[in-house]
Formats: C-alpha cells, structure tokens, sequence
C-alpha cells in the first residue's frame, strides 16, 4: 500500500523546527549583509571587479576547508559545529560594523574586508554540511523529501526577507544600522540552534585518517552516476548563468539605489518560495530527470533576457522566474542527495556536494566580475545564459540515466 502524502509531517519535530528556524534566521542575516557589503564596495571602486572578488575571497577558503568539514561532520556533534560555525560567521558581522563605525580601522582599503569575507567563508564551510546532516538526522528518513522541500523553502523565504531588509536598511538608516540588525538575527540563529536537543548518535571509532575518510565520501559519489550528474550540472549552470554579483551594476542601470538593489537581489528567492511552497504539498515529481533539465535551461534562458531588460518591473519579473526555476533544481538535487546517502556519509557527501555547488556561486561571482570587466556588463550575463544552455545539452546527451530518471 502506498503511503499517504503528509507535507508538514517534519514540522511537527520540535529539533526540526529549532533547525528550521536557526537556518533561516541566519540566512536572513547573511543575505541581509552581503547586500550591505556589495553596495558599499561598489560605491567606493565603481569596478565589477572588485565585485566579483567578494565571491573569490569568500570561495577560496570554502573550497579549502569543505572536504576537512564534511569529514568532521560525520565525526563530531553535527550540532555543536553549526553553532560554533553561526558563531564565526557572526563575528564576520561584527568586525565589519566595527569597520563601518570606525574606517580608520580598514584605512581607506579594501582587503580588511576582502580578509572578514575569507574568515566568513571558513566558518560557513563548516556549517553547511553539519546542517544539511542534522537535518537528515532529526527526522525520520520517510520524511527526508518533505523535510527537504522545507528547508529549502525556508532558505528562499530567508532569501527573500534578507536582501529586501538590508537594501532598506541601508538606504534609509545606513551601513551602521544595518549590520547592527544583521548581528541581531546571528545572535537569534544561535539561542535557535541551542534549543535543538538532538544529540548525534554515537559513531564507531575508526582508524582511518582524514585523507581516507574523504575518498570514502567520493567513491560513495563515483557509484552515484544519477547524483553525479545532477551535482555537475547544478555546478556549470551556477558558475556560468548566474548575474546576481551584478546587480549593483544593475540597480544603477535600471536607475534605483540600495533599495531597488534588495528588491532585485530578494526577487529570485520571491519565485524559489512560490514554486518550494507548491512541491511542498504536491506527491513527488514523476518525471524528475526531465523537469531538471527543462528548469535548468528555463533558468538560461531567463538570464538571458534579464541582461536585455531595462524595465525595471520586467527585470523583477525575470529574476523571479529564474528563481523558480533554478528552486525545482535545488529540490531536485537536494532530495537525490538526501535520500541516496547514508547517515554516515552524509557530512562528507554534502561537503562535496558544497564544493560543486556552494563555492560554485561565489566563483561564479568572480567570473561574473571577471567577465564584466573584459566584455562588459550585460554581454558577460548574456554569454553566462549561453553558456548555461550548453551546459544542459552536454549532460543531457551523456547522462542516460539522469533524463530517464522518474520520481524520487
């Protein structure tokens, strides 16, 4: 006998709900903070650029640190380190109010805050993949897709809020009493995630170093040709289609200030909640393979037309629609992952799963810059949109398994 479908059968577990909230605070405060820092750089070079060096400064400790962390997620309290890695991030917070009310203390440059970012990105790379575990761990595996779906839906919500909140913020209080609020929010993720009372269960002592633990997480991934594919395609799709470094660039072409910076940066999360809130009480997608490619050559294309608009309504539009788009890819992969590893190799999986998608945004950011400084703006983001739809040819033709795949 089938089950029945019980879309809020998550939420009624008290840790989920603490994790729920803890993640969505944070993220709130997090996308919050990157509108506060991307208008303020922007404002004081005027170069894409250093736009673009944001996501480098943030991806290359991400990348260095995500295998070790997955490795300790899967060896440690999965709760212990979100919170201390929350807290890190936090401090990342601080440290750049701490610049704001006293620039004496950066003297005018740039790399103190290029150096907090780095900082950032250590602490956030320990913090997803003990997330993503804790939140397998909390529930029961029956309810891994729906709990899934929430989380995700949770990070658009927090996505949509935070933008929206710090590009206000910042316009009509400025950079001080923005990051005030941010540092608030970090401060609420932390209580959140000391309410949760799962405690990791017990995981047999093991002889193998780090480096052998690692290649276990990756052979696991090697006999995954479905999940592989899906992480690979995920992983060109961001690093080339994404625009959203730019949007300062944008603001100012569509003619707002921070504002309208928020509302461009919160309207891809608008489209992700809608579309995460209709799966969510919808059974599981019947032709998965298929819907992942079509989504992510939606997202392409929508790109595309976004670096073409100067309406500043339609370029929301078009941000939402990519948003939606890109959100069935995220469920998508996410409940692959989710549902096709085991408890004890979830940690080391999602920190590869991390480097193929997680830095793969911030690197993307630095292209994004990279590229709009050799060919300009809107022809980098039109190439990226391209290149994205490519991207979706290739897997689709090599990966058989993938496009048959039907429901998950």
């Amino acid at each position: 006998m089938s089950r029945t479908h019980d879309p809020y059968g998550p939420l009624r577990i008290r840790n989920f709900r603490w994790l729920i909230l803890a993640y969505g605070t944070s993220t709130v405060a997090r996308e919050a903070q990157i509108v506060v820092v991307g208008w303020q750089v922007y404002e004081h070079t005027h170069d894409p650029l250093s736009l673009g060096l944001i996501g480098l400064a943030e991806a290359l400790p991400f990348i260095a640190v995500a295998l070790y962390a997955g490795h300790v997620a899967d060896r440690a309290s999965r709760r212990t380190i979100a919170l201390l890695g929350t807290m890190g991030i936090a401090l990342s917070a601080a440290a750049l109010l701490a610049f704001t009310l006293h620039p004496s203390m950066a003297a005018g440059h740039l790399w103190p805050i290029y150096a907090v970012i780095f900082a950032s990105g250590i602490a956030r790379s320990f913090t997803r993949p003990s997330v993503t575990a804790l939140s397998a761990e909390v529930i029961p595996r029956e309810l891994d897709a729906s709990a899934v779906t929430w989380r995700t839906s949770t990070w658009q919500f927090a996505a949509v809020v935070g933008p929206a909140l710090g590009g206000l913020l910042y316009g009509f209080g400025g950079a001080a009493l923005a990051y005030t609020v941010v540092l608030v929010l970090f401060a609420a993720a932390i209580v959140a995630l000391l309410f949760i009372s799962q405690q990791s269960e017990p995981r047999a002592a093991s002889t193998d170093g780090v480096a052998e633990s690692l290649k276990i997480g990756f052979r696991f991934l090697r006999s995954q040709p479905v999940l592989l594919s899906a992480m690979t395609l995920d992983l060109f799709s961001v690093l080339f289609g994404g625009a959203t470094a730019l949007l300062p660039i944008f603001a100012k072409l569509l003619g707002t200030g921070p504002q309208g910076l928020g509302l461009l940066r919160a309207s891809p999360a608008v489209g992700s909640l809608i579309i995460g809130l209709f799966l969510a009480h919808r059974p599981p997608l019947r032709r998965a393979g298929v819907t992942l490619f079509c989504a992510v050559g939606l997202f392409g294309v929508a790109m595309i037309a976004f670096a073409l608009s100067r309406n500043f309504y339609l370029s929301l539009g078009l941000l939402t629609l990519s948003g939606m788009a890109d959100n069935v890819s995220v469920l998508i992969r996410g409940t692959l992952l989710q549902t096709r590893t085991p408890h004890q190799l979830l940690g080391r999986v999602s920190s590869v799963n991390q480097i193929f998608i997680g830095s793969s945004n911030e690197i993307g950011a630095f292209e994004s810059g990279l590229a709009a400084r050799l060919i300009g703006t809107v022809p980098s983001v039109i190439f990226g949109g391209v290149m994205t739809l490519v991207v979706v040819a290739v897997i689709a033709s090599s990966s058989t398994s993938l496009r048959k795949m039907r429901e998950i």
